[in-house]
């Protein structure tokens, strides 16, 4: 995956500290953004039917989708960190990285 991910005009960087940015490109944004925005749909469509008292099981069902559509993001997110901050930061002798990042996979396997 090539590292064009960084906006015009702004250095961004994966090191440690609390203004790290991440690389992600126009396209990428823009994909995540969809699919938030339709988990978020999701979400809302699930109170709606909660409050009409449908039952459970579709409830359920509609949940595992909005966990699955979640973990597409999840997923997704991880791809591009690990092929842009993660080599980027080993590369340059950084190796906290992996204790970092074997934190938030442990995380996202819960």
């Amino acid at each position: 995956m090539e590292h064009q991910d960084k906006p015009e005009g702004h250095e961004a960087s994966c090191h440690s500290g609390s203004d790290r940015k991440s690389h992600h490109s126009d396209k990428t944004k823009s994909n995540l953004v969809t699919r938030l925005n339709r988990i978020e749909g999701q979400i809302r469509g699930v109170k709606g039917l909660i409050e009409k008292d449908t039952y459970c099981d579709d409830v359920l069902n509609q949940i595992a989708a909005i966990q699955s559509a979640l973990n597409g993001v999840g997923k997704l997110l991880l791809e591009h960190h690990l092929n842009s901050c993660v080599i980027e930061r080993i590369q340059e002798g950084d190796n906290e990285v992996i204790k970092e990042l074997m934190i938030t996979v442990n995380k996202l396997m819960k």
